[in-house]
């Protein structure tokens, strides 16, 4: 089984009411702890790189990780590119062996993300390669337009779309005094998108436990808000199909190498307080299947 694109992924997500999650990795380490739960829990499962995990990395790198994580697990894995802003990142990408980008064209005024995803697409799927798309928020909205999406989804044929129903990036997703996510209009989108696969950002939660670990152990971080894991659940619900998770492994794996060293200070041994950070990702990628996502038992 080699790895895949999001295509199938999102079709029996979407008919079934679960999400795939989307994890964000940089190391061999946090991409066994995500595969490790995810065999386990009988889960599919995106692989998710930055840009700068990409430069970090190095793109075969992780092309080779993910390849063996299918091997290792024999689960369905898709390698994603995640708000790349260019054509060229897009490209070398799905030249060197990713089954999935997101082009971010939502920077730009409306004409010029069209141009820049529509030419994104018409690289990427005549190679398998599926399309996530984002459009800005035009005319003055704080939330997707429902109109304005329908009609940039016709013109680009992108393959799902990033919606912004209050969701933010991030360890403090506190906005205008809210940290809650709109269901009302990821509701309205659902209906008008015509089974378009929806995507949501920055989909941690911030558990408070993490934070106060990392704290014991020497972290200083301030002003962490997260979205709770029942509105998260409801998204899913409601239409998401993929939600993307970062800050909430970057935090447990930080803490988990932390409190390690901190226990164990003649340990020098990389491969003792890795594994330990390891454990740690798994862990909460399980959280995220079990109580979230709803794709456990799916493989």
């Amino acid at each position: 089984m080699p790895i895949v694109n999001t295509l199938e992924m999102f079709s029996k997500a979407y008919h079934n009411k679960y999400a795939i999650g989307a994890f964000n990795v940089s190391n061999m380490e946090i991409i066994q702890g995500v595969t490790s739960a995810c065999k386990e829990l009988k889960s599919p499962v995106i692989l998710q790189v930055s840009a700068k995990s990409r430069v970090y990395a190095g793109h075969t790198f992780l092309v080779k990780m993910a390849e063996a994580s299918v091997i290792e697990n024999n689960l369905p894995i898709a390698l994603h590119l995640d708000n790349s802003t260019s054509f060229e990142l897009c490209k070398s990408c799905i030249d060197c062996g990713f089954t999935s980008v997101m082009i971010d064209g939502s920077s730009l005024s409306y004409e010029d993300n069209v141009e820049l995803t529509k030419k994104v697409v018409d690289y990427a799927n005549p190679r398998n390669v599926s399309v996530e798309g984002k459009l800005g928020l035009y005319e003055g909205e704080e939330y997707t337009n429902v109109r304005i999406a329908c009609d940039f989804i016709e013109k680009t044929k992108i393959n799902s779309i990033a919606v912004d129903i209050g969701n933010i990036n991030g360890i403090n997703k506190l906005k205008n005094g809210n940290y809650e996510l709109r269901i009302d209009i990821l509701r309205s989108l659902k209906r008008q998108l015509n089974d378009m696969p929806m995507v949501l950002h920055g989909g941690s939660s911030i558990y408070d436990e993490e934070v106060n670990e990392f704290k014991k152990y020497g972290g200083k971080i301030s002003d962490t808000y997260g979205y709770d894991e029942d509105i998260l659940k409801e998204a899913v619900q409601s239409g998401i199909c993929k939600i993307n998770f970062n800050s909430d492994l970057q935090i447990a794996y930080t803490t988990a190498i932390r409190k390690y060293l901190f226990e164990n200070p003649n340990d020098y041994n990389p491969e003792n307080y890795l594994s330990f950070a390891r454990d740690a990702v798994k862990k909460i990628v399980a959280r995220k299947i079990n109580n979230i996502l709803g794709s456990n038992n799916i493989v």
